[in-house]
């Protein structure tokens, strides 16, 4: 095993670009898939496959997890599978997990959102718990606010007659860019046993910027439902920024453009 070495579990839309990222700065790089298709990707970027799906309880994680950091990129609900994985952590030599999450476990607030305040009762919040208590290992939770980038260009969030709710409600999204060089800050600096929300530094309404991107994309303008109930939440990246150093490559949404897409 070398220090260096790394696992990442879901190789999907953030997973595989981060995979590659972490192989081009010299780091060993094991990934899962559950895909045939996605396992000759994974070989031909320079990641070392491996067909893990830890819902099945008879699959043997001990290989995948012959590393010292493991990244849970896996968007997977199941707590039960989740149980069975980390029963495999515990055996292993994994010294650090890094495990991605969502500011979707927050609810709204009236005031900014940091990493002190109470989550809710969703599975994904009870499965943070899972790994942020376990002693066996240190865990570190990102949680990222909503994804764009490549192959989620937020013009297309939204179909042709759909009217959008909440209008007037802050958003909170970061871009895949950022998710990737925050994960390294979070390697490199060895920032184990926290947590840490990560969303750009604006937060425009979801009228200013998704009738942005809608009109720059397909050249049509969004209805809104301007009657509808709009929930405050903003969620701060203070912490994160403070901790890592780290400044946002993608920091104001109002400035992308479609060649960020």
């Amino acid at each position: 095993m070398k220090n260096n070495s790394i696992s990442i579990l879901g190789c999907g839309w953030l997973g595989l670009p981060l995979g590659k990222h972490l192989n081009s700065h010299q780091y060993s790089v094991k990934g899962s898939t559950r895909t045939e298709e996605k396992y000759s990707l994974l070989k031909q970027s320079g990641i070392l496959p491996y067909s893990i799906d830890i819902s099945k309880k008879e699959t043997d994680f001990t290989d995948f997890l012959e590393t010292e950091t493991l990244i849970c990129a896996f968007p997977s609900k199941d707590i039960e599978g989740h149980k069975h994985f980390i029963s495999f952590i515990e055996r292993s030599v994994v010294k650090q997990v890094l495990f991605i999450s969502a500011t979707s476990v927050y609810d709204p607030h009236p005031s900014p959102i940091t990493e002190s305040n109470p989550t809710n009762l969703s599975d994904l919040a009870l499965i943070e718990q899972l790994y942020l208590q376990n002693p066996t290992f240190n865990t570190t939770l990102l949680r990222f606010g909503g994804l764009i980038g490549p192959k989620r260009n937020p013009g297309n969030f939204f179909k042709k007659g759909r009217s959008v709710k909440a209008a007037k409600s802050p958003i909170n999204l970061i871009h895949l860019d950022d998710c990737i060089h925050i994960i390294h800050q979070i390697i490199l600096q060895k920032c184990w046993n926290t947590i840490l929300n990560a969303c750009t530094d604006s937060h425009p309404s979801k009228y200013e910027f998704y009738g942005k991107m809608t009109l720059l994309t397909q050249q049509r303008t969004l209805h809104f439902d301007n009657e509808s109930e709009s929930p405050i939440k903003i969620i701060s990246n203070k912490k994160l920024k403070n901790t890592l150093h780290y400044s946002f490559i993608h920091s104001h949404l109002m400035q992308l453009t479609l060649a960020n897409f």
